[in-house]
Order: structure tokens, then sequence, then C-alpha cells
């Protein structure tokens, strides 16, 4: 079995910034890419930011400038720096890792529990 466990969401005045970071554990053979959505209430899950583990990130666009993404494969950790935060910002923000949990399996898509991020004016 497979966990991810976020760390580092809470309350930011708008401007402010927060880190989040996602470990994984368990398991398994190797993560490939790792990610962050949120979701916002009454709103879809939407991608933030995903890296590859050769470090490839991908930012959509109401981010992009703001946010930063980075792993520690070692770690098997995905962290996501975030500045100049915004009141859409607020969501419940959560890491995915696509993990094979062995040299043959299939690829799966596993997920964290969440964690809040409140941006106050």
């Amino acid at each position: 079995q497979v966990q991810l466990v976020e760390f580092g969401g809470g309350l930011v005045q708008a401007g402010g910034s927060l880190r989040l970071s996602c470990a994984a554990s368990g398991r398994f053979y190797s993560i490939n890419t790792m990610g962050w959505y949120r979701q916002a209430p009454g709103k879809q899950r939407e991608l933030v930011a995903d890296i590859t583990s050769s470090g490839s990130a991908n930012y959509a666009d109401f981010v992009k400038g703001r946010s930063t993404i980075s792993r520690e494969n070692a770690k098997n950790t995905v962290y996501l720096q975030m500045n100049n935060l915004e009141l859409e910002d607020t969501a419940v923000y959560y890491c995915n890792a696509a993990v094979k949990t062995g040299f043959n399996s299939y690829e799966y898509l596993y997920w964290g529990q969440g964690t809040q991020v409140t941006i106050s004016s």
C-alpha cells in the first residue's frame, strides 16, 4: 500500500507565502510524476503543477510566476512553494503520485488526503 501525506497548509494573508510538502511512503518500485491539485468549494479539482522524476515541471497558468514545484526523489517528497498568494488560491490542496508497485506492474495514481489553504484579505 502507498500513502501520501501532505503538510504545510494553513491560514495566510493575501500576498503571503506557503510551502506545501507531500511525502510518499509504503512499498513501491518507482514514482514517476508527482503533482499538486486543488479544489475550491463548488468547483472541480484542478491541476496546479506537476513534476516528473527527472525534474520537468508543468504549471497551470494561474500559478505561473508565483509558484515553484520541486521534489527530492531520495525522500519520495514533492514540494510546492507558493508566493504572492491571492484570495482565489483558497482551496484544499491535494498531492498525487504515479506509482509502480513492481517492475512489471502498471502505474497507479495515488492521492493524499488534502490540506486546507485559506487566504485572508
